[in-house]
């Protein structure tokens, strides 16, 4: 390590500093760099910060952020030092730009790939860094060869050039620009996290110490999502001309009558200035410290605006081109997800794929894609599948390792490889990153409540359904789930008619739980479920089991759905139902 390293090491910041400048330049919308060059800033600080004190190597940079495949070789692919090269001309041109707000800053050593955060802005020598940069790029010389026509035959120009070759590269050249344009107009627009800018008065001015402090604290809140971006008041229509994501503001007044707080909000287009959608949120002291009431307001705003059917992000779904990829592809598949339905499965997969084509660095995409590899009842039996979705979600953490979305992922693609405890490590890492999202909360308590963790994941489920329009699919199965197996049949059906999903499981659960009841209503939608899926009876163990269940509530529900007049072929030994 050169000795600019050394000075420069001697003079940095602490952690809890570093992570905070390398959020701040992450989300100020002054700060130009790529989608790619950002992942890989965060990528190189988050190895730093995990005790990777000497740097990457390019190789790793190549496989984890940018999606080289495992034959990648520097030596032949310049894209890294490419890359890195314009990422240290992006951090120079901010800090030149407007200086260091914290007495921190961070400086990528030439000919290293690793972060440094000194407390005062260490410059490059522009010139070394442009010559840097211009030997990665492939050689293109100035005299290209052409085919050697003969002279006698061509007529040349004043200049001594055939007029051959002036015809034919103006030829070449307006078919370029013709195919380049067709192209241009059918590329799929690539859409990114919508931008949020707030703002929060007090009607009374002397609750405006408790406004502000509310407003800091749901600025912290959203900054935990992986749905939108949150900007600084004035920047966010600004960002908005740069990018194909829309912008939004979020104009809010807090009150306080007793012990009651409330804050009325709107959401306003910020390009348009069309009021969208507003609000008003009522929270009781009920005897809590003024913190806690705060954080429940926080919690309460949070899930309102950036859960993935929250207010901004039903917007950001609806608006948006069915051909658009990137960040709209993201939205539809969690969407698709939380239906639970197979019917678009296969157009939101597409869209992911060829967001990730486009976007190799998409962290968000890799993380839906592997979930959405899994959701198909097919994918439980390919190892193949699993094990690529798997992948794909670890590729996701290592881009994005601050991201509950990439956790979630994780979860999901271990627990459907049957490693439970790691699942559950992961999901617990989602909801300590982002305790207010209320999708991984309920994610989190299916795995627990499938895994045994009864108590557990019906307490996490009724979390997760605190303060939302519409309780997330996973956390109003689990609570009719639980109410089937401690035998409150009616309780069940009610909660199983809520559920907004027709898979097989919450179908079968339906039936069950009528079966129990001695419905007269059971035959008929035992009927439906056997004209939806033939093999019902025959498969049901299988699919079960694939979803994890304790073999006691998978026995439960066969035996309501028996009441209920379906027939299971029956193993004499083990009373397993026969594939």
């Amino acid at each position: 390590m050169g000795a600019e390293v050394h000075d420069t090491r001697a003079c940095e910041v602490s952690l809890p500093e570093a992570r905070a400048e390398l959020e701040r330049i992450l989300s100020d919308p002054r700060f130009h760099a790529t989608e790619r060059q950002r992942a890989i800033l965060r990528y190189l600080a988050e190895r730093r910060f995990a005790g990777c004190e000497e740097g990457v190597k390019a190789y790793s940079i190549a496989l984890d952020v940018l999606g080289r495949a495992s034959n990648f070789d520097a030596s032949n692919d310049p894209i890294v030092r490419i890359e890195v090269s314009r990422l240290r001309s992006s951090v120079e041109n901010y800090y030149e730009a407007f200086g260091a707000e914290r007495d921190v800053t961070i400086h990528i050593p030439k000919g290293t790939y690793v972060t440094l955060f000194p407390r005062s802005h260490v410059p490059y020598e522009q010139d070394e860094e442009k010559l840097a940069l211009e030997s990665d790029l492939p050689e293109t010389p100035d005299d290209v060869p052409v085919s050697q026509v003969a002279e006698s035959s061509v007529a040349a120009s004043p200049s001594g050039r055939p007029l051959a070759i002036y015809a034919s590269g103006a030829l070449l050249l307006c078919v370029a620009i013709v195919a380049g344009a067709v192209a241009y107009a059918s590329k799929p627009s690539l859409t990114v996290r919508p931008s949020v800018a707030l703002s929060m008065d007090a009607v009374d001015s002397r609750l405006q110490g408790e406004a502000s402090q509310t407003r800091d604290m749901l600025l912290t809140a959203l900054t935990q999502f992986q749905t939108l971006t949150v900007a600084k008041a004035g920047y966010a229509d600004k960002r908005n001309q740069k990018v194909s994501g829309r912008a939004y503001e979020i104009d809010m007044k807090y009150y306080g009558d007793g012990d009651i707080r409330s804050v009325w909000w709107q959401i306003v287009d910020s390009q348009s200035g069309d009021l969208l959608k507003s609000g008003l949120e009522k929270i009781a002291i009920d005897g809590r410290s003024p913190a806690a009431t705060r954080q429940e307001i926080v919690d309460v705003l949070a899930r309102r605006f950036a859960a993935t059917r929250g207010a901004i992000n039903n917007i950001e779904t609806h608006a948006g081109s069915t051909e658009s990829i990137g960040n709209a592809c993201v939205l539809r598949a969690e969407y698709q997800l939380d239906d639970g339905s197979s019917d678009n499965m296969a157009a939101v997969r597409s869209c992911l794929e060829r967001t990730l084509a486009a976007d190799p660095s998409n962290s968000d995409a890799k993380a839906l894609l592997a979930r959405v590899l899994i959701a198909p009842e097919a994918a439980a039996g390919d190892a193949a599948v699993r094990a690529r979705a798997l992948d794909l979600a670890n590729r996701a953490v290592s881009l994005a390792p601050m991201s509950d979305r990439a956790y979630v992922a994780l979860m999901m693609t271990q627990f459907a490889d049957g490693r439970i405890d790691a699942a559950l490590q992961a999901g617990n890492r989602a909801i300590s990153l982002n305790p207010s999202n209320p999708d991984a909360v309920a994610k989190l308590a299916s795995v627990l409540f499938s895994a045994g963790y009864f108590d557990a994941g019906v307490a996490m489920a009724q979390d997760a359904g605190r303060a939302v329009d519409i309780v997330p699919r996973d956390a109003m199965l689990v609570l009719a789930l639980d109410a089937y197996r401690r035998g409150d049949w009616s309780e069940a059906s009610l909660l199983a008619e809520q559920v907004n999903c027709t898979d097989f499981v919450v179908r079968a659960l339906r039936v069950a739980a009528l079966g129990q009841l001695g419905s007269d209503q059971a035959k008929e939608r035992l009927a439906d479920v056997r004209g939806r899926d033939p093999d019902f009876e025959r498969t049901l163990r299988w699919k079960l089991e694939a979803r994890r269940f304790q073999p006691l509530l998978s026995a439960e529900i066969v035996a309501g759905l028996t009441k209920a007049g379906a027939v299971f072929a029956l193993n004499d030994v083990t009373g397993a139902v026969n594939p």
